[in-house]
């Protein structure tokens, strides 16, 4: 997954990839149950070395249990090599723009090195998902700079629980991709979380 910085390729590992990180018997759990009004931008400096040219998520709104598209493409003029870290901020609408922390790895998190985090999804060693081969994607840093095109690729969703804190209403991500030198990308995306107990 070349950028590794998409917030929704992380959601996608993270919840539709291992399930079980997104389940919980707690009662402090609410179950998703639509996803709508998605909507992205690619943010911070012009010259970015990573940009995202096309993302499409359908359909709109997504229900869960259900079934999720996703295309996307983009280009990096660089090399993306170790340590690469993501600062991911969240916030909610509710009147104003309200920050929500980082919780449990979700919210306004740091990830101080996303090849790491690339080698706990995939082990080095480990053949990468058949679905990256077909593609001549990669799933371990370094990556080349280059383009890169994801078609039309299907998930079938499961249920999904968040924490309570996560409730209905409108979100915004800003996902900033750094390397010690500086920043390489940035992506915003928003969308409506639709819950129940």
């Amino acid at each position: 997954m070349k950028s590794a910085f998409v917030f929704l390729a992380l959601f996608v590992a993270k919840c539709f990839i291992l399930e079980s990180s997104c389940s919980s018997q707690s009662r402090n759990m609410l179950r998703l149950t639509k996803v709508s009004g998605f909507s992205w931008k690619n943010c911070g400096k012009q010259g970015n070395a990573v940009q995202m040219k096309t993302l499409k998520v359908f359909p709109d709104p997504i229900s869960i249990p259900g079934k999720l598209t996703v295309e996307a493409s983009l280009t990096t003029s660089a090399a993306l090599t170790s340590p690469l870290s993501v600062d991911l901020t969240l916030k909610r609408r509710t009147g104003l723009w309200i920050k929500i922390p980082c919780i449990g790895q979700i919210g306004s998190c740091r990830y101080p090195n996303v090849c790491d985090l690339l080698d706990q999804l995939i082990p080095p060693g480990q053949d990468c998902p058949e679905l990256l081969q077909t593609y001549g994607l990669p799933c371990h840093c370094p990556f080349n700079a280059g383009d890169y095109a994801f078609p039309p690729l299907d998930f079938n969703i499961s249920k999904i629980e968040l924490p309570r804190f996560l409730t209905n209403g409108n979100y915004n991500v800003q996902g900033v991709l750094r390397s010690p030198d500086g920043e390489l990308g940035c992506l915003d995306i928003s969308f409506s979380l639709h819950s129940q107990k």
